[in-house]
């Protein structure tokens, strides 16, 4: 590709270090829109779907529950500091049947704040194998300018997986499955087919653009890739569980899908063209998007970011 000529670089290296001081310069305030402040607690609430399936709101993310007729299986426990709550809730709704396991979607700690509790209490963690690779090491997490230390050993996953896997409890069957790297790399989801309920956690993300996670493999590449993974287990009459947030459809995982496809292809181009990030947002390459979605400004330094770690994926950038 030929450069513009104030972009053409002395050699590859000079311009590499051009687009990485770009991508540098995310504002502090899209940092701290990524680490925003929690807001004022909301009540935790459980609402059934099913006969055996209920799904909580409050806990910091949505946490599904499966009941069986001698226990209890989650997905995803929450915040750290509403995980009492939440497993109290849970005690006196279930009649005090144990947690018998737990899944966790991915590494991130509004989704894994209740893994030592029910690890402690002898619940089987399950989860893909990445995500127990960051839950039992140091991540420095960029977008956040944060560090999180390693959990405690009862709150690693003790049964992982690669690609995907089913289970019976009760009368439920679920299935389950790794996704592309896209909220972070070991993104899975757990699909209901009997009430026909696909919980994605936040690979579908409701009133606000979509965190990918560049730190631990999220990128919007692999975000398109796994919402188009999910559009084929989905039907028009699927109840759509995302990280947070109400219930979602198939169409709302489409328009997340379109959105992303067009968004990288714009952003991109601009790569390619040499620009860095603070040409990009003044582009405005999600105008169209932005009344749905919201600010954009940290979903394109993190668009940004990850197309520049997936270069041989997108055809090179020079």
């Amino acid at each position: 590709m030929l450069l513009p000529s104030r972009l053409r670089p002395s050699n590859r290296r000079d311009f590499l270090g051009t687009v990485l001081a770009g991508a540098a310069g995310v504002s502090l305030a899209a940092r701290a829109a990524f680490a925003q402040p929690a807001p004022a607690k909301a009540a935790i609430a459980a609402t059934k779907l099913s006969d055996n399936l209920t799904m909580i709101t409050g806990a910091g993310a949505n946490v599904m529950v499966v009941t069986g007729p001698d226990g209890l299986v989650l997905v995803d426990g929450g915040l750290p500091d509403r995980s009492p709550e939440l497993l109290k809730l849970i005690a006196e709704q279930f009649e005090q049947h144990p947690v018998k396991a737990l899944f966790n979607t991915h590494w991130h700690l509004d989704h894994t704040g209740s893994n030592e509790a029910l690890g402690k209490a002898g619940a089987k963690i399950i989860a893909h194998r990445n995500t127990k690779r960051w839950l039992s090491s140091t991540v420095f997490v960029e977008a956040q300018n944060r560090t999180y230390p390693p959990r405690p050993p009862e709150a690693i996953p003790t049964e992982v997986f690669d690609t995907t896997g089913n289970m019976t409890f009760g009368p439920e069957k679920l299935v389950y499955g790794h996704l592309p790297p896209a909220h972070t790399d070991g993104d899975i989801y757990v699909f209901f087919p009997g009430p026909n309920i696909l919980m994605v956690s936040d690979v579908l993300s409701v009133a606000r653009y979509p965190v990918m996670d560049y730190s631990t493999g999220g990128w919007i590449g692999g975000m398109i890739d796994a919402t188009a993974a999910l559009m084929k287990i989905a039907d028009a009459k699927t109840r759509i569980v995302p990280g947070a947030g109400p219930l979602q459809t198939r169409d709302d995982l489409k328009a997340e899908h379109d959105m992303l496809t067009t968004v990288k292809e714009r952003v991109q181009t601009m790569l390619r063209q040499g620009k860095g990030l603070d040409d990009v947002v003044p582009e405005a390459p999600t105008k169209e998007f932005d009344a749905k979605w919201g600010k954009p400004d940290l979903f394109l330094s993190m668009t940004y970011k990850g197309l520049l770690r997936h270069t041989h994926e997108i055809g090179g950038i020079l």
